[in-house]
């Protein structure tokens, strides 16, 4: 049944006269703006953001499927969990329940906010002791901080047993769904949000699943009254401009396959420690991590830190002891971590050549890594694409696949402005790491190919000469083929033909625009596989000049 909320408030916060921004006043988009004291002179950011967020609110009711209005959203997931204690625990009188081991940032907030917090241990299998949590719930006690799943054990507490407790317990009901994406273990969003319980806040983060770590940006979900009082006490324009704008441009990818490849990459290292002879424990995980328990945390620790691998010591956390905390990376990051954890480091190291490339400017922030010697099937093979256009991202996939070389490229830029900076910039980026991965080119085999396509046609010539030019003789008859302006793809190869010196020729001719543009990454991607491969020249430089 509903709780009577209005009983838990602070009475300082429910007298509390919110701060009305010139926003709150006046709502229109039209007119000569002089209520803000504002810089007049436009340069993009000189205008306070939307204080109440309501586009990208918009956004992720359309996601969530909860209305707007009982959502916040806030400064990281941290933010409302600092206005939870400031709305409804008296500081040096009231208290918090939180389980342990958990999420270190509900003892720090209530420490901040002089609000003691007391910790129900969980059992040895991380399970949630019900009774145990309900005979601290005693008077005085405001709010339970369950995190599920629970970081760092990983597990996920029945749905049942979470809403046993918001009912019998008369306070408010934090569950922390941080990492729920990754979890088989349903939301309770829609009963936060329902009349039936009225006394549950959920919270959820745009940090793992959704990439936005770097944005901080966190959401609570929740009755409209308990969402208006964090709305209330909240800093008037705690979501900037560009964070709201940014974030909602990825908002519109489709994360389902990342999130797919992560719990099935979470399957396959948990099997794949159970196997490592240091390892004791793998306690089974719903988040994108796994908690391991091992002969020595701190020895381990240092073994993995010295071969560059980072993950959490946790053996200083209650009921830890001896444990890492091991985040789920892409399947080479993964293997290399079982590599070292076994001892097979050396079996491991990468072969033939690679590079990495990190470009970041005000436009885009680019991380592009590349093998030439490894195919993407292969045991340390990779291959991934996420630029943010998705016919970008399909034609950049042929190069992997058809080229037969690792490729993981990564793209935030700003769509928000066009295509234009994410097509350049990777294409720059892109070459400079080919070029990088060549080193010094001796034995490959230089030269370029050609391919047909259904009723297209593509021809592509190159040479890694050390001479970058591009010839581009293409016609399309479109504007945009998916969500890429056609004029970009001659740029692209522009920037990429200059960034790898390299001389490209480009001629593709057909009917469907589609097939065109896939039948040139294609060409292109074969006459890469035929240019890189080694020993055509048995070491020696494929050059009359003896330089490339």
């Amino acid at each position: 049944m509903s709780k009577n909320i209005e009983s838990l408030i602070r009475p300082n916060i429910a007298a509390l006269c919110p701060y009305s921004t010139a926003r709150d006043e006046y709502q229109g988009n039209i007119g000569i703006f002089l209520d803000a004291n504002e810089s007049p002179y436009e340069n993009g950011w000189n205008r306070y953001p939307d204080p109440h967020q309501k586009q990208l609110k918009s956004i992720i009711s359309g996601i969530r499927g909860v209305p707007a209005d009982n959502i916040f959203l806030g400064n990281g997931s941290d933010e409302a969990i600092d206005l939870i204690f400031r709305i409804f625990c008296i500081p040096g009188k009231d208290k918090a329940l939180a389980i342990s081991p958990s999420y270190g940032m509900y003892e720090v907030c209530a420490a901040t906010n002089d609000v003691a917090l007391e910790k129900v241990p969980l059992r040895k299998d991380f399970s949630l002791d019900t009774e145990a949590l309900m005979d601290k719930a005693g008077a005085n006690v405001k709010v339970i901080f369950l995190c599920s799943p629970n970081n760092p054990s990983g597990n996920a507490f029945p749905k049942e047993q979470l809403l046993e407790i918001a009912g019998r317990f008369d306070g408010i009901v934090v569950v922390d769904e941080a990492y729920i994406d990754y979890s088989s273990i349903p939301s309770l969003i829609n009963d936060a949000v329902s009349e039936e319980y009225g006394n549950i806040i959920v919270l959820q983060t745009m940090s793992k699943a959704r990439g936005m770590a770097a944005l901080r940006l966190g959401m609570a979900f929740s009755s409209k009254r308990i969402i208006s009082l964090m709305s209330m006490v909240k800093y008037p324009y705690n979501i900037s401009k560009a964070t709201q704008e940014i974030a909602a441009g990825i908002l519109k990818r489709d994360i389902s396959a990342q999130v797919k490849e992560t719990i099935d990459e979470r399957k396959r290292v948990a099997r794949a420690l159970e196997g490592i002879g240091c390892v004791r424990t793998v306690w089974p995980s719903e988040a994108n991590f796994i908690l391991v328990e091992v002969d020595d945390a701190n020895e381990r620790y240092g073994q993995l830190i010295e071969a560059g691998v980072i993950v959490r010591n946790r053996t200083k956390v209650a009921g830890c002891h001896n444990c890492l905390r091991i985040s789920i990376g892409t399947k080479e990051e993964n293997d290399r971590m079982l590599a070292i954890l076994s001892g097979n480091e050396a079996s491991f190291e990468s072969s033939g050549r690679s590079a990495e490339i990190c470009r970041k400017t005000r436009e885009t922030d680019i991380r592009i890594r590349v093998n030439l010697d490894r195919n993407p099937q292969s045991p340390g093979g990779f291959g991934r694409v996420d630029t943010g256009l998705k016919f970008f991202d399909h034609m950049l996939d042929q190069i992997v696949h058809h080229g037969g070389i690792s490729l993981d490229i990564r793209c935030m830029g700003d769509l928000e402005v066009d295509e234009h900076h994410t097509i350049e910039d990777v294409g720059l980026a892109l070459g400079e790491a080919i070029l990088k991965a060549l080193g010094d080119k001796r034995g490959i085999g230089r030269y370029g190919f050609a391919l047909p396509m259904d009723e297209s046609r593509a021809i592509v010539l190159l040479d890694f000469g050390g001479r970058p030019e591009l010839v581009w003789d293409v016609e399309f008859t479109r504007e945009y083929v998916g969500d890429v302006p056609t004029e970009m793809f001659g740029h692209f190869f522009r920037s990429l033909s200059t960034a790898m010196k390299a001389n490209l020729y480009v001629q593709a001719r057909g009917e469907n625009n589609h097939h065109i543009a896939e039948s040139i990454f294609k060409a292109f991607a074969r006459s890469i596989r035929q240019a890189v491969a080694m020993n055509a020249f048995e070491g020696e430089l494929p050059s009359s000049k003896g330089i490339l």
